[in-house]
Parts: C-alpha cells; sequence; structure tokens
C-alpha cells in the first residue's frame, strides 16, 4: 500500500509535491488554537518576569563565585 502512494507521489512532480506542501500547512494551521490579546500579554510578562530573575539569579551566583576565586587566587 505504501508504494501506491510513493508512486502517487512522484508522479504529481515538482509543482505539484510543492502545491500539496502548502496545503497541508495551511489545512494544519487552521487546527491551531490561536490566544486572545490578553492571553498573549501575560504569557509574555510572565516570561520576561522569569528571564529577569534567572538572570539575577546566575548574575548573584557569579559574583560569589568571582568573590570566593579571588579570596583563593588572590
Amino acid at each position: 500500500m505504501s508504494e501506491e502512494i510513493v508512486s502517487t507521489e512522484e508522479a504529481k512532480g515538482i509543482f505539484g509535491r510543492i502545491a500539496l506542501f502548502y496545503r497541508q500547512v495551511i489545512s494544519e494551521l487552521s487546527k491551531v488554537v490561536w490566544p486572545t490579546r490578553n492571553q498573549l500579554t501575560t504569557y509574555t510578562a510572565v516570561v520576561l518576569v522569569f528571564v529577569g530573575f534567572v538572570v539575577l539569579v546566575v548574575s548573584a551566583f557569579d559574583l560569589v563565585l568571582t568573590k570566593i576565586t579571588f579570596w583563593v587566587f588572590g
């Protein structure tokens, strides 16, 4: 059965396969549930706050390791 599918795909040629690809992409994108503007704003704010928090934690960790390194190797 898979041989039949392969032979019909080969018979379409390059432009037929490109057109099929774009039809499938559009079909899949129509199934997506897109977020509302309010949800998108909320999600963006959450990501920015989390990234800021991680930057602060990594910076503090780096500062502590730098102080320890300078204390040990002087």
